[in-house]
């Protein structure tokens, strides 16, 4: 019993810090976040030629006013990220992106990267955010883990105010808008 305690500890992350992400990270910062959405696109889809997150779409977020760009590192690699949009004057904040490096899902990284988020925005009284229809692990997730509910689900006979022509994240399966309001 004894050495299957030690082999388990010996397996423990040593440390984990949520930090922000510097100009330096941001190359890897966004491949990470385009495999994970790529692969999490095609497990459900099968192998697509067209990229699930473009660029743009990161970058549109990481220069909207209010955004904030999150580096989780485990022991010294970056397993993962996040970018919110904090609106101080409303308290209604976002979550734009959160990602957990292909490969490393299953681990609680995607749970202490919000937990920890939670904690830098205490001021926070409602986050928002959105998932595929598809992605049932993401809706576990942000239901079951994290607290949100869902509020809405937008679909061809519902659409989603201001999104791209050119939007293919959802398969055409629609998303679901979550909320979690501060208790």
């Amino acid at each position: 019993m004894q050495l299957r305690k030690k082999c388990i500890l010996a397996n423990m992350p040593t440390s984990f810090d949520l930090l922000p992400v510097e100009d330096s990270d941001l190359p890897s910062f966004k491949a990470y976040a385009q495999e994970a959405f790529q692969k999490g696109f095609e497990e459900h889809f099968g192998k697509s030629e067209q990229t699930i997150l473009p660029e743009r779409d990161i970058d549109a977020s990481l220069s909207a006013k209010g955004a904030i760009a999150y580096k989780a590192i485990q022991d010294g690699k970056m397993v993962g990220g996040a970018i919110v949009n904090i609106n101080n004057a409303t308290g209604v904040n976002h979550l734009d992106f959160l990602f957990v490096r292909y490969g490393m899902q299953g681990k609680g990284i995607g749970k202490r990267i919000w937990f920890e988020i939670e904690k830098f925005h205490p001021e926070t009284n409602v986050w928002r955010t959105c998932t595929p229809y598809f992605e049932r692990r993401n809706i576990h997730f942000y239901v079951n883990v994290c607290g949100f509910r869902i509020i809405e689900f937008f679909n061809e006979k519902h659409p989603m105010p201001d999104c791209p022509e050119d939007f293919i994240g959802d398969g055409n399966e629609g998303l679901f808008e979550f909320e979690k309001i501060k208790e």
